[in-house]
This record gives structure tokens, sequence and C-alpha cells, in this order.
């Protein structure tokens, strides 16, 4: 396993409840980082920090809606407090629902605002804190779905390709600043979020053959490529995004 260098820094994981988002905060933790866990999912988020303190780490957990404006600044300022800083952001939070209707207005709304943003007020106040401590890294969960079509989730596609402007935009805002933002960009993960497709065995097939490498990819494939680009070694690394996809956009 990887030791990304991080001993001494403050990372805080939105999303981090399960999936990408604890496997993140596990590789976090690993490399030496203190992390704030978060998500509106309470029970996972009790698990992934009992994870983490289990191997040695220190994490702490604030519930957060990053949909929600007053939630998000009590994230940041919490992990201040607790955790006496912040370093390193991974805003990972997110919802994808399969409806029949993609166009009805409460599902473009809440698609958007935990989507694309949430993103944008966590960054915003993220990096206040980062300006103050001369640097940090954030990274912002797009998707594959960033970057191309999907004919059948306007909402979900048009977060995520917002997802991937707002993360270039950061890039440019804070490059002198010495705040580097980058967005991840996962193919077919295997998720509690895909966890009711992939019951069927049918559909696992289908999910598994989208990719040219044959299978789903891990939520810990997508965790290292988060934690590499808030590492020292990704110094020279911001505004890009990194796809993950096992070659699906490749085809």
């Amino acid at each position: 396993m990887i030791d990304y260098g991080l001993g001494g820094k403050v990372a805080l994981v939105t999303g981090a409840g399960g999936g990408i988002g604890r496997a993140a905060a596990l590789v976090f933790a690993r490399s030496g980082a203190a992390v704030m866990v978060s998500d509106v999912n309470e029970a996972g988020c009790a698990e992934t920090v009992g994870m983490i303190e289990a191997a040695g780490g220190k994490a702490a957990f604030q519930r957060c809606d990053v949909s929600q404006a007053d939630q998000v600044k009590a994230l940041v300022a919490a992990t201040v407090s607790m955790l006496g800083g912040l370093d390193c952001a991974f805003n990972n939070a997110g919802i994808n629902r399969v409806t029949d209707d993609q166009y009805d207005d409460e599902i473009w709304a809440r698609d958007i605002g935990v989507n694309l943003t949430g993103v944008m007020m966590c960054m915003r106040e993220e990096s206040k804190v980062m300006l103050e401590r001369g640097g940090g890294a954030i990274v912002n969960t797009a998707s594959i779905n960033g970057l191309v079509g999907n004919g059948a989730q306007p909402a979900y596609t048009a977060a995520k390709h917002g997802v991937v402007g707002l993360s270039r935009h950061g890039a440019l805002r804070w490059a002198k600043a010495g705040i580097r933002v980058n967005a991840v960009c996962p193919g077919v993960i295997e998720t509690p979020m895909t966890a009711p497709l992939t019951q069927n065995a049918e559909f696992r097939q289908v999910l598994d053959a989208m990719t040219p490498m044959g299978r789903m990819g891990a939520a810990s494939e997508i965790a290292e490529a988060v934690v590499w680009l808030c590492s020292p070694a990704a110094s020279f690394v911001t505004g890009h995004a990194m796809v993950v996809d096992g070659g699906a956009t490749a085809t």
C-alpha cells in the first residue's frame, strides 16, 4: 500500500458514509492525515470513523447536507475546531437517481443542489481556510457523465459537467495562492449506490460489459487516485479531470 505522505495534515471527506467517500477517508488516514468524515448517513459515518480509529488513525464526524449553506459552513468550522485546520478536501457527496421523469422539477432541483451547488459551497468555505493556511488541495467528484452525454439522466449529467468546469475555475482562481483543484471522473463503480442494480445478475453483466476491462471498478481504485491528487506527488497537477473508468471513455 502506498503512503502518500500526508502526516500532520487534515482532510475533509463528504459522502464518507460508504462507497468512494469511505474508501478515500481510509486512504487519507492510512497516509497520516486526520480525517473529518461527513455525510447525511450518520450510521455509515460512525462505521467509517470506527474503521479509521481501529487502524490507529484519527477521525471526527460532522453531519452535513451539502446542499444547505449553513451546514457546509458548520462542517468546515467543525473541521478546523476539532482537527486543527484543513489541508485536503474531497467533495464527494452526491446522489444519482434513475426515474421515469428526469425533467421533474423536484428531481432537477435536488440533483443540481447536491451534485453541483453543494460542491460550489464546499469549495467556497474550504478555500477560505486554505487561503489563510497558504495552500491546500481540493478534489471534486465528477463522473464520466461529466465528460460525455447520457440520454437518461439530464440533471445528473448537467451537474457533473458543471463539476468539471467548476474545478477548472477553482484551479485558475487559486493557482497562485497555492490551492490546487482537480476533479476525479469515475466510471462504473461498485458502491452502495449501484448495489440495487448489481443484485440483478443480468444487469450486473450489462454493467460489467460497459467497461473495456470487463468489470466494474472498486471504490478503493477511485480513492487512491483522489488521495494522490491531494498529495505532494501531484504538486504540479491542477485543473485536471482525472478519468478512472477502466477504458470506458476511450471507446
